[in-house]
């Protein structure tokens, strides 16, 4: 995709103000780093960091028959969720395969956000409309909203202050509708970096007015801009999957570890046969976390190796500045993925000494 054609979130501007170096992902031109993928993941873990992930996709699901619709197309119980709470879950095909992981807020009785991939926004738009029984609309609503993610310890500290929103109350994977600096906000008690933090959907229009007073108040405490870097090691850290890496159309929830988004005694949903299916047989692969010993970083598409035969890929690799050690996650047989098995890791004609390692690798102290 050509610079001229991609698109620009409402906070273009402020990244570049910032220092934010930009570089095409999933259609857009977004931050990567500001003053660096360590300092910015360290902010997170220790004090606060501040994400714009506006290139996230939402799309409204409405009317008499939503919740029953969107338990035949999800694999995650719908009806269990109240009004006011979030659950993870996914598109499968029917293979049982991942057309993309998302989140499910339920705004009302017939009322859904689904949140989506940003490079999957007008296939999962066009999955869920095309399957829509009458009396459900569907609508890709992605351009009335941004999304930032305040993320860290500090995030309620620095929260507190620009909402009357009563922050305690919202218990993770909740969420609430309030102002946050003046700004109509759907205030979400979840992120992607397994820190305490918020996500806020916000209009478009209010979102640098957001950012900025987020900044004034988060001074104080630490608060940085962090990119797409540091929010990929701190996803990894914390063992969370990412899709095109861990999930796509050739991996199932039971292989990546995702079983308990899977609720097979709710009746049918779309991938829910061959589920069972694989289910009966057994896994032959899973998805595993691995730690090298000694010097060198695994890359994404790095073969396993055990005893010179590769029996698998890294999927995602990295150095973790948090544990000072590179780690990364891949998927391998089912009798090479017990914590503590040794593999190897092939990377550029070395082959690295690695050992299966328990997942996540960071959790934060609750």
């Amino acid at each position: 995709m050509s610079e001229e054609t991609l698109r620009r979130t409402p906070l273009y501007d402020l990244h570049r103000e910032a220092g934010g170096k930009m570089v095409p992902f999933a259609g857009w031109e977004m931050p990567v780093q500001y003053t660096g993928v360590i300092d910015e993941h360290t902010a997170v873990r220790q004090r606060a960091g501040l994400f714009d992930v506006s290139h996230m996709g939402e799309v409204r699901v409405d009317g008499a028959g939503a919740t029953a619709f969107l338990d035949a197309l999800t694999p995650n119980h719908v009806a269990k969720l109240a009004i006011g709470r979030a659950h993870y879950s996914g598109l499968l095909n029917e293979g049982g395969t991942y057309i993309d992981d998302l989140l499910i807020y339920r705004l009302g009785d017939e009322s859904y956000l689904v949140v989506v991939n940003a490079s999957n926004v007008a296939r999962d738009f066009a999955w869920i409309a095309e399957r829509a029984p009458t009396g459900v609309t569907v609508e890709n609503v992605s351009d009335a909203y941004a999304l930032l993610a305040l993320q860290g310890p500090r995030a309620v500290d620095i929260l507190t202050p620009l909402t009357g929103t009563d922050l305690s109350a919202i218990r993770y994977y909740g969420f609430a509708m309030g102002e946050v600096a003046g700004v109509q906000t759907l205030i979400s008690r979840t992120g992607y970096t397994g820190e305490d933090g918020f996500e806020l959907y916000v209009p478009p229009d209010g979102a640098p007015a957001v950012w900025r007073k987020l900044f004034e108040v988060g001074a104080a405490h630490g608060l940085l801009p962090a990119g797409l870097g540091a929010r990929d090691t701190l996803r990894l850290e914390a063992g969370m999957a990412l899709y095109g890496h861990e999930l796509n159309e050739t991996t199932t929830p039971f292989e990546a570890g995702l079983a308990w988004v899977v609720k097979l005694d709710k009746g049918h949903f779309v991938g829910r046969d061959a589920l069972v299916a694989q289910q009966a047989r057994g896994l032959t692969r899973q998805l595993a976390g691995f730690e090298i010993e000694g010097r060198g970083i695994a890359r994404e598409g790095h073969a396993v190796q055990v005893e010179g035969a590769t029996v698998g890929a890294v999927t995602s690799g990295t150095w973790s500045p948090t544990l000072e050690k590179a780690l990364g996650l891949a998927y391998v047989p089912v009798g090479q993925a017990a914590v503590g098995t040794s593999v190897a890791i092939e990377v550029r004609g070395k082959v690295l000494p690695a050992r299966i390692a328990k997942t996540p690798f960071y959790q934060r102290s609750k």
